[in-house]
């Protein structure tokens, strides 16, 4: 499994984390259906490290009940039936358009964080 790239120890804001968590639960079920628990890790394993196995559940009910994800149970050997999340067509879509608008923020931040304060000004004088 492919480890993030090295990124110092900041701790991660919890209210950006409620931003993209979605975006990522999607992403992630794009390349393989996962249950929950299974889930947390491979976000963790990208990066989350602080990522809360209660912080995910709620998200994927929500995601379930707005149709961006189906689920199945699958009976499990070591205890309960595990349920299986996977995108749908409109999972799909969600996820095509919150990584578009992800991209675009991002880069709107990019430029922001490449201005200096001097040169901010100086632009609002030309107005």
């Amino acid at each position: 499994m492919a480890h993030p790239p090295s990124t110092p120890a900041v701790p991660q804001d919890a209210q950006s984390l409620r931003g993209v968590l979605p975006m990522l639960i999607l992403s992630q079920l794009q390349s393989a259906e996962s249950y929950g628990y299974e889930l947390v890790v491979r976000l963790q394993n990208i990066g989350l490290r602080d990522l809360a196995t209660g912080t995910v559940y709620p998200v994927l009910s929500r995601l379930e009940q707005d149709g961006s994800l189906t689920s199945r149970l699958v009976a499990s050997t070591a205890g309960p039936a595990r349920k299986y999340y996977s995108l749908s067509a409109a999972g799909e879509a969600a996820l095509v358009l919150a990584t578009a608008r992800w991209h675009s923020l991002t880069a709107i931040v990019q430029t922001g964080l490449g201005v200096t304060p001097t040169e901010a000004l100086a632009g609002e004088d030309q107005k």
